[in-house]
């Protein structure tokens, strides 16, 4: 199973390339605001992503004297994704079930 911050990181590229701070914003903006990774920790994960083969270095230019290096998804970081979803979906399920076998019927 995938850790929320990855899975986070590769839902936010899934769409289309994405710097490293476009990257931390889509991540912040995934998670409504839960989950603000900092720089060392994102491009550690991104090196990780890479290395792994679920992200690509899609492009790098320099934009005000400043470095951005785009990342992409790869078929086997869509995979990855895909498998992450279908796990947190088994498992949001298996807790409605549990929540639904409460005697009182209350889901809370």
């Amino acid at each position: 199973m995938l850790r929320e911050p990855t899975f986070l990181i590769l839902a936010a590229v899934a769409p289309g390339p994405l710097h490293g701070y476009g990257i931390l914003r889509a991540v912040e903006e995934l998670s409504g605001g839960r989950v603000r990774l900092r720089a060392g920790t994102l491009y550690a994960a991104l090196d990780r992503l890479v290395g792994e083969g679920s992200l690509l270095v899609d492009h790098e230019e320099v934009v005000d004297g400043r470095h951005r290096r785009y990342y992409r998804i790869t078929g086997t970081g869509l995979e990855a994704l895909r498998c992450g979803i279908e796990q947190l979906e088994a498992n949001a399920a298996a807790a409605r079930g549990q929540l639904a076998r409460r005697p009182d019927g209350a889901t809370a």
